[in-house]
C-alpha cells in the first residue's frame, strides 16, 4: 500500500501490546483483550511486555508484517518510543491510554477510563496527524527542558506506579526547590531571539504532564509551537502551571511562542530535554514537525 492512503474506517483486526511496567499495564491487559473483543476488534497477537524496551521491536514487527493496526497500552514515554515505527507505513496507530498523565490520549480527545477508550477506539475513525521531532527523533506530544528532565532523572524507580499523579507532582515540587532559570536562543527563519526563561515546551499536542499548557498546538496543523515561560525565579514556574490547572484568563501572561516547521534551540548551559516524559537528548536541537506522519485511531467527532 502506498505511504498516505487512508482507509475509510477502523481495521477490525490488531494487534495489542501493552506496557507491563506502565502504571496500570498489568493490571488491565486481560480486561483489555476481551474489551477489544466484545467491541469486535479480533487481536491477532496480544502481549503483556514486561520490558519496555521490547515495546518499539514488538510494534515494528506487527507492522512489517501487514497487521492493519496496532494497539499501544501505556504512558506518554511508551506512546513516544512506538510511534515512530509505523511512520511511512499504513498501519493504524491506537493510544490506549494506561499511564500517569496520558497526555497524548488527552490531546486525541480519548477517554481515559479502559472501557471508554476502547469503545473509543473500535467505534473511532482514522486520522491522520502530525509528529513532532527534535532533530531526527519523532515523538508524540510534548518535549520539554527545564524541570520536567530533572524530574524524570531523579525520579525515584516506582513512585510513579506507586502514588501516580500525586507521587509524581510531589517529587516535582521536591526538584523545584533546587531548579535555576537558564538562558535560551530561539532561532527561526534566519532571526534568533535570547531570553532568560524556567521552561521550554516543544508541542504538537496541547498536553503535557496531564495540563492543558498549549493552546494552539494542533496535531494537524501541519507546524511545532515551542512555548517558553519567560522570567529570572522558580515562582513564575509554578504561577504558569497553576493558571494554567485552573483555566486563568492571565494563563500566558508570562509565555511566548514560536510556531513554525523548523525552530532551533540553543541553552546556556547545554540541558537535557524530556520527551513524552523520557530525557532522551540535549540542547542545541531542532525542533521540526513531521506533517502527517501518521494515522491514528481517533474518537469521532460529537453528532
Amino acid at each position: 500500500m502506498r505511504f498516505g492512503a487512508v482507509t475509510n474506517s477502523i481495521p477490525r483486526s490488531a494487534a495489542l501490546f501493552v506496557n507491563g511496567k506502565s502504571r496500570k499495564g498489568r493490571q488491565q491487559f486481560k480486561k483489555a483483550c476481551r474489551l477489544f473483543r466484545e467491541a469486535g476488534i479480533e487481536l491477532v497477537e496480544a502481549h503483556a511486555v514486561k520490558k519496555p524496551a521490547d515495546m518499539p521491536r514488538r510494534v515494528a514487527g506487527a507492522a512489517k508484517r501487514g497487521v492493519p493496526m496496532v494497539i499501544v497500552g501505556g504512558g506518554d514515554g511508551t506512546m513516544s518510543c512506538t510511534v515512530d515505527k509505523i511512520v511511512g507505513l499504513d498501519t493504524v496507530f491506537a493510544a490506549l491510554p494506561l499511564g500517569t498523565a496520558n497526555s497524548f490520549a488527552r490531546t486525541l480527545g480519548l477517554p481515559l477510563d479502559l472501557a471508554g477508550a476502547v469503545k473509543a477506539i473500535a467505534d473511532g475513525v482514522p486520522k491522520r496527524i502530525d509528529l513532532g521531532m527534535i532533530d531526527d527523533d519523532y515523538f508524540a506530544n510534548c518535549a520539554t527542558i527545564g524541570i520536567a528532565p530533572q524530574i524524570a532523572e531523579t525520579v525515584p524507580h516506582g513512585l510513579k506506579s506507586w502514588l501516580g499523579r500525586p507521587g509524581y507532582l510531589l517529587w516535582a515540587a521536591r526538584q523545584l526547590a533546587a531548579f535555576r532559570p537558564f538562558r535560551v536562543t530561539i532561532e527561526q527563519d534566519g532571526k534568533r531571539q535570547s531570553f532568560e526563561a524556567v521552561e521550554l515546551r516543544v508541542a504538537n499536542g496541547r498536553f503535557h504532564g496531564g495540563v492543558e499548557l498549549v493552546d494552539d498546538a494542533e496535531l494537524t496543523s501541519g507546524r511545532i509551537v515551542v512555548q517558553a515561560v519567560i522570567g529570572h525565579g522558580r515562582a513564575g514556574l509554578v504561577w504558569s502551571w497553576l493558571a494554567s490547572v485552573l483555566r486563568l484568563p492571565q494563563r500566558h501572561a508570562m509565555t511566548r511562542e514560536f510556531e513554525g516547521r523548523s525552530i532551533r534551540i540553543e541553552t546556556v548551559p547545554p540541558l537535557p530535554i524530556s520527551i513524552d516524559g523520557e530525557v532522551l537528548a540535549e540542547t542545541p536541537v531542532t525542533a521540526k514537525v513531521a506533517a502527517r506522519a501518521i494515522t491514528v485511531a481517533a474518537p469521532r467527532e460529537p453528532a
